[in-house]
């Protein structure tokens, strides 16, 4: 069985759950099986928030948390420096963030020396949200992000879901940050003289 396991960090009011789910939901259009879930509690706007996605070629058994993802998605870069975004990661798994720049010695600096077990890959979300959408809501910058480093749906079928699950001009912008992040994203580097 080929299982995918994502787990999301943001903020609330970032969209953290919504990517996660529209994920979920361009998986279930192309015949995969998918779950998805947020871990909250009472949180409010701007509080730390965890979602998770589970996308397989097979039925999913499982029905708890990631806690062995094999790739992280982070929103809101301003949680790199107090949650570990890290924790599980499957060795060699890949970290997505949002984070302008490509040093990777900055990033270790953040999230330390552990870093360089794994694929680490940054696009500027905010930034594209912000040119696009007009403000800084990074989940569909980031889902484009992800779906280049992890071809798990075809970009097509997640612009099929967003058609439909927002109104036309929503959609046409999300997908044209989707479509920038999905440009921009890039492997970060390690100095091998370091």
């Amino acid at each position: 069985m080929v299982l995918t396991e994502i787990r999301w960090h943001g903020r609330g009011g970032q969209g953290v759950w919504t990517a996660s789910n529209l994920l979920a939901d361009a998986a279930i259009s192309e015949g995969k099986y998918a779950q998805s879930f947020p871990a909250f509690g009472p949180e409010r706007m701007g509080a730390p928030i965890t979602a998770f996605t589970r996308i397989s070629d097979e039925p999913i058994e499982l029905h708890c948390e990631i806690y062995e993802p094999d790739v992280v998605v982070v929103l809101d870069p301003t949680l790199l420096s107090y949650i570990d975004v890290l924790g599980g990661l499957k060795l060699g798994g890949k970290v997505v963030l949002n984070f302008k720049g490509r040093n990777f010695e900055e990033l270790a600096k953040i999230l330390g020396s552990r870093l360089g077990n794994y694929r680490v890959y940054t696009v500027p979300a905010t930034d594209i949200a912000v040119k696009v959408l007009g403000k800084g809501i990074t989940n569909t910058a980031m889902l484009g992000a992800l779906i280049k480093v992890t071809p798990i749906v075809n970009p097509e079928t997640l612009y099929n879901v967003i058609m439909k699950r927002f109104r036309e001009s929503v959609a046409r912008r999300n997908i044209e940050v989707i479509r920038i992040a999905y440009r921009e994203i890039e492997e970060v580097a390690r100095d091998e003289r370091a």
